[in-house]
């Protein structure tokens, strides 16, 4: 999802401290949630008042930064393991128009099995 600039420029940071040899993919897997983690906890028992006015200040630049480590991790993810990360979401899009079609799922957060 990012582009080839931004892939490139994340692939030379990690090759110049040599982290290739950290970043297997269960250790990428785990990484991945751990940035979401720091995500949800920038909103964690915020009101929605509360966030407003957080993402109107500077500390917007919190959930920026934390939405950049988990689009990065997920970037590494991806590149090593071959997967085209557009073509992923594209078919799993493919595969929630079935399990969610618009006359069951309209306006309503059930679950699929319980549509």
């Amino acid at each position: 999802m990012v582009s080839e600039a931004v892939m490139g420029a994340l692939l030379e940071f990690r090759h110049k401290r040599n982290w290739e040899q950290f970043h297997r993919p269960k250790e990428l897997a785990g990484a991945l949630t751990i940035e979401a983690s720091e995500l949800q906890e920038v909103f964690q028992w915020k009101t929605d008042e509360e966030v407003r006015a957080l993402l109107s200040s500077s500390s917007r630049e919190k959930v920026l930064d934390e939405v950049a480590d988990v689009a990065i991790v997920l970037s590494y993810l991806c590149h090593d393991l071959n997967i085209d990360l557009n073509a992923a979401v594209l078919s799993k899009l493919q595969k929630n128009e079935v399990k969610y079609p618009l006359c069951k799922s309209y306006d309503t957060a059930k679950k699929y099995d319980e549509l």
